[in-house]
């Protein structure tokens, strides 16, 4: 087990409510957009497990004591400890939740890294095993289970139905990743490429092509770079791509079911502000997420657009960089 404690963490002792025994553990997601830098970054996942705790003690309305989790896991295979041993989460959805199950969430989300890696099914374990050396029943169950919710999210949620067994046990395969273990070809980065629209052009995952290609940052490609591709390859432009519609397609309220196509792509390359849908109508939640996308795709390609350029209308370079799937 490779353990980061509270005290490695600069964290106190937690100030959660104490509860010595329960039925069992509760897998969670982050429920929203996770970045693959994650992958190659381990310093990135304390960083991420560090403002999780900030923004749960900074939330108001549900007045939390604490990070919510009990635990953390990592794409690393790292178990991050959250209230640790012997505290009640507040994770679960209400008290009678939260006192049912303790709670561990992986460091996936709905967007960006949604794979969990093996090593990190793996630290969820050491999870699960550590809290039933401590109080915890023989259960193991998602969050959904017993609350409405999506959390822990597809692949999460399917692991956990087959036990939660370890990756290197025989007895389930690892998460998907779009074929086999060696390259079957190769693609050329283009510009406005990011490796989430690859993979999802390819049919694989980004953090499959993250360990074939020992990528140290998912997020910096070069345009010109080969990579290699797992598993069969399939044509870069298999699903069709809408054509940008003009400016003025924006303006004025548009109904179209292309806002929720482009929505959905902005949130897949975590640049949605969204508290509802996307589309079908276009709105200033639209305008704020792509003019996020903007300023992402200028940064990346040292553009060096202003805050006035990034200004959420869509233009032609930065709607075709975007490659929204025809609606």
């Amino acid at each position: 087990m490779k353990l980061v404690t509270r005290s490695a963490l600069g964290w106190p002792a937690s100030a959660a409510p104490a509860q010595a025994s329960t039925k069992g553990v509760k897998v969670h997601y982050e429920g929203s957009p996770v970045s693959t830098k994650l992958l190659t970054d381990h310093d990135a996942c304390i960083a991420e497990w560090q403002a999780i705790r900030k923004s749960h003690l900074a939330n108001k309305k549900e007045n939390y004591s604490d990070v919510a989790y009990n635990y953390a896991a990592c794409p690393h295979g790292y178990l991050l400890e959250g209230r640790g041993i012997g505290h009640r989460t507040g994770a679960n959805g209400n008290q009678t939740l939260n006192a049912a199950h303790y709670a561990i969430v992986g460091l996936v989300g709905s967007s960006g890294l949604t794979e969990p890696t093996d090593a990190m099914l793996s630290a969820i374990r050491d999870g699960i095993e550590l809290l039933r050396k401590n109080g915890a029943g023989t259960e193991i169950k998602g969050h959904r289970d017993g609350y409405a919710t999506t959390c822990p999210g597809g692949p999460l949620y399917d692991w956990v139905q087959k036990g939660a067994p370890r990756p290197d046990d025989g007895s389930t395969p690892p998460p998907s990743t779009g074929g086999g273990t060696g390259s079957s070809g190769t693609y050329t980065v283009k510009k406005g490429d990011t490796l989430s629209s690859i993979a999802t052009a390819h049919q694989t995952t980004v953090a499959a092509l993250v360990k074939l290609n020992d990528l140290k940052d998912a997020d910096k490609l070069s345009i010109g770079q080969k990579l290699k591709l797992p598993g069969k390859a399939a044509a870069p432009e298999a699903q069709p791509l809408e054509p940008f519609p003009g400016a003025g397609f924006f303006h004025g309220g548009r109904h179209s079911p292309i806002v929720t196509a482009m929505g959905r792509r902005l949130v897949a390359e975590g640049c949605g502000a969204y508290s509802n849908g996307p589309g079908p109508n276009w709105t200033n939640a639209d305008k704020r997420s792509f003019a996020a996308w903007q300023r992402k795709y200028s940064k990346a390609h040292k553009l060096g657009w202003s805050d006035t350029d990034c200004d959420g209308i869509p233009g032609k370079t930065s709607w075709d960089a975007l490659r929204v799937p025809k609606s």
